[in-house]
């Protein structure tokens, strides 16, 4: 039986490089400071759904929602095998919060509902420029869904059911949920497979009409090579907030009940040191100091 999965990833600063102009006076993340990276989980996530067509056929639609540089996310996507992308991209939705971004989300997966039933949703656990964890489940909610969370591994889907491992923190559980349900993914699900170099030729020239806008400011000559590009399958599925029927009560920062009440800036100061001479005296000096002060036993 062939499944119809839909995997939600999301385009996210790379946390590793933070500097110090990362936050803006509103408590926002300075995006454009960052470099941006696919959300590492979310690669567990979209792994999974492609094992999960491997075995039982279907098809893989990746949804991201932010502005439209998020379209090398979907390109990526593409690459390691996605059947098709769709990049959800609107103003009104800047600075949502894990509400309204779940809203947003979910009203996209009833569009694609509404063409094709759809089986699952597969989500990575959290993205690592919030760490909140929250939207994956609040989508499910939104969807009137069950979901499992932590899922390490999909064991079977047999039928209407699915049958998947999770971790609990203290262990493991397996459980087993209907269809259609809401999957969200740890870093300890299957490994994601590499860009196919085939693939990456054949998706390059892939874009979004955001992008071909930007990089063709001819408005007659953008319509004639979005025109050529749906015709080859590279023209990527672009939709605002109208598109997916979205409440603009519901959305971005007027719809995110969720207020930066103060920011703080922590400066970590080093602390004084001691040089130790690289000789056997000093060295055994120092080694019985850092033992009286119980540092080491």
């Amino acid at each position: 039986m062939a499944y119809n999965i839909v995997v939600l990833i999301k385009q996210v600063p790379d946390t590793k490089r933070i500097t110090g102009e990362a936050m803006r006076d509103d408590g926002t993340v300075n995006r454009s400071a960052l470099p941006a990276i696919f959300n590492p989980e979310d690669l567990h996530a979209l792994e999974t759904a492609l094992e999960l067509r491997e075995r039982h056929g279907g098809r893989v639609t990746v949804v991201t929602m932010g502005p439209p540089m998020a379209c090398e996310t979907l390109r990526e996507s593409l690459e390691r095998g996605a059947d098709d992308v769709v990049l959800l991209t609107d103003r009104r939705a800047a600075a949502s919060d894990t509400l309204a971004t779940s809203y947003i989300l979910s009203c996209a997966v009833r569009k694609l509902a509404a063409r094709k039933p759809v089986d699952m949703v597969v989500c990575g656990r959290q993205a690592i420029d919030g760490d909140t964890a929250q939207v994956p489940p609040q989508t499910a909610e939104k969807l009137g869904w069950p979901q499992v969370t932590y899922v390490e591994e999909v064991e079977a889907v047999e039928g209407r059911t699915i049958r998947a491992r999770r971790n609990t923190g203290t262990g493991t559980e397996r459980v087993e949920c209907p269809l259609p349900c809401l999957l969200t993914v740890t870093d300890q699900a299957p490994a994601p497979r590499p860009p196919s170099a085939k693939r990456i030729m054949a998706v390059k020239k892939a874009r979004s009409r955001a992008e071909i806008e930007r990089e063709t400011p001819d408005p007659a000559q953008a319509q004639a090579r979005a025109e050529a590009l749906q015709t080859r399958g590279l023209l990527i599925t672009q939709w605002d907030l109208q598109d997916i029927g979205a409440d603009l009560t519901w959305c971005g920062r007027d719809g995110s009940p969720t207020k930066v009440k103060r920011i703080q800036s922590v400066v970590l100061k080093g602390s004084g040191f001691k040089k130790v001479e690289p000789t056997e005296e000093a060295i055994t000096t120092m080694v019985h100091e850092l033992i009286e002060d119980h540092t080491i036993g």
